[in-house]
């Protein structure tokens, strides 16, 4: 009965500390931040990504492009204003992020869009994805899911408590 009990604090332990710093990867120089997405209404076929990648190595690199099970297509598209008009392009080139250099993929800018999404995309229900990158590969990732028209609570709280773990 003890080493039950004993195994069974261990694994949720484990699982506890696992979700703690599921939001942050690493791929080679690349980290990885908060990977997020909002619920979608019923019916809804079009999911979007949110996420930092900060580049702490000496040469540039690329998100290009990657993939979810929840969806048939994964495209990073950029969102901007022209005359009042706000236009939605995919960049077939992906998004460079050079050395030194934080990119955030956000909404109202650049993000990833997930067309064609075949499940239900719900509120606290995190969903697997992979990021490709022209020089450290595929990264396997979990997005989290906020409500709809949300943003992460941690994500206004995470750079303040990161700066005091790094000081």
């Amino acid at each position: 009965m003890n080493k039950f009990l004993i195994a069974s604090l261990v694994a949720g332990s484990a699982i506890a500390a696992g979700t703690a710093s599921a939001t942050d990867y690493k791929a080679g120089a690349l980290e990885i931040e908060q990977p997020w997405s909002r619920a979608l209404p019923k019916g809804a076929t079009v999911a979007a990504g949110y996420m930092k990648i900060k580049n702490t190595g000496t040469d540039p690199d690329r998100l290009v492009g990657g993939s979810t099970p929840v969806a048939g297509k994964f495209e990073i598209h950029e969102m901007s204003m022209d005359k009042g008009v706000m236009r939605m392009r995919p960049l077939t080139a992906g998004v460079e992020i050079k050395p030194g250099e934080t990119v955030e993929l956000k909404p109202s800018g650049t993000h990833i869009m997930m067309m064609d999404v075949k499940q239900p995309i719900v509120r606290g229900k995190p969903f697997k994805g992979s990021l490709t990158f022209e020089k450290a590969g595929a990264v396997d990732v979990d997005f989290a899911v906020e409500a709809i028209g949300g943003t992460p609570a941690a994500a206004s709280a995470a750079p303040a408590h990161e700066q005091e773990h790094h000081h």
